[in-house]
């Protein structure tokens, strides 16, 4: 169930679920304000929690207003894109061949389409090859910080998110990954991965949860702090 709530000059989307203890998010790109909290919670006690926020919302939001965005791509030669933070030139081939994304000795991404391949159906192909990117990349991470953590895993996935760099379901031990990962530094995927893994062991965002992660990544804000100050993608992000 979903109802909007005012606080001052602050906007809340609320979300009430079965779920034991509230939860706020900023998201991105504006700064709106999302809340989740427990079926049988006061609209006193939101409003309660979201005051003794305000200072940590006002913060996320400016820092959602300073980060720098991308420029909107329309899959053409010359664009710049990124892998592993990494900046390529994009070239594209058109041909009848095998379609895909390859990485050319130049320093370059080839794009192989075919002629009058959509810039709709070239971002496919490119998100494909970066998906796969994460996932091998994931793969070998994961075998190191499985047994760091001590947690057990069931499942996990890499998708196209536009309000998370990951997610975890606590209850089905599963994870998920966002694909624009693969244009950030390596070390990005890294905290990510372990910031939902920490979450196997510590659904919220409490001092157990950062004392997990000071314990497996001692740098973990750091990390943080790098992704936050790289260019978001040029999109309409929608909640």
């Amino acid at each position: 169930m979903s109802e909007t709530l005012q606080v001052g000059s602050i906007r809340l989307q609320i979300h009430r679920k079965a779920i034991k203890h509230l939860h706020i998010s900023v998201m991105p790109p504006d700064g709106r304000i999302r809340v989740s909290a427990p079926d049988s919670m006061s609209e006193t006690a939101i409003r309660t929690a979201v005051v003794s926020r305000i200072p940590w919302i006002r913060k996320q939001q400016r820092d959602f207003e300073h980060q720098p965005r991308q420029s909107k791509r329309a899959l053409v030669t010359g664009e710049s894109h990124y892998l592993w933070g990494r900046h390529y030139r994009l070239d594209v081939v058109e041909g009848n061949g095998q379609q895909g994304v390859t990485i050319a000795r130049k320093g370059s991404i080839l794009l192989a389409v075919r002629p009058a391949t959509s810039p709709e159906a070239r971002l496919v192909l490119l998100n494909d090859f970066y998906r796969r990117e994460v996932k091998a990349a994931t793969a070998k991470l994961l075998k190191v910080w499985v047994a760091k953590a001590g947690v057990e895993l069931s499942d996990w996935g890499v998708k196209r998110m536009k309000t998370k760099w990951g997610s975890c379901n606590t209850d089905a031990r599963r994870i998920w990954l966002n694909l624009e990962l693969a244009k950030k530094p390596p070390e990005c995927l890294e905290y990510i991965l372990v910031h939902e893994l920490v979450h196997l062991i510590e659904r919220n965002h409490n001092d157990h949860f950062r004392s997990q992660m000071e314990r497996l990544m001692p740098n973990w804000q750091e990390r943080r702090n790098l992704l936050n100050s790289l260019p978001l993608a040029h999109e309409h992000w929608i909640y």
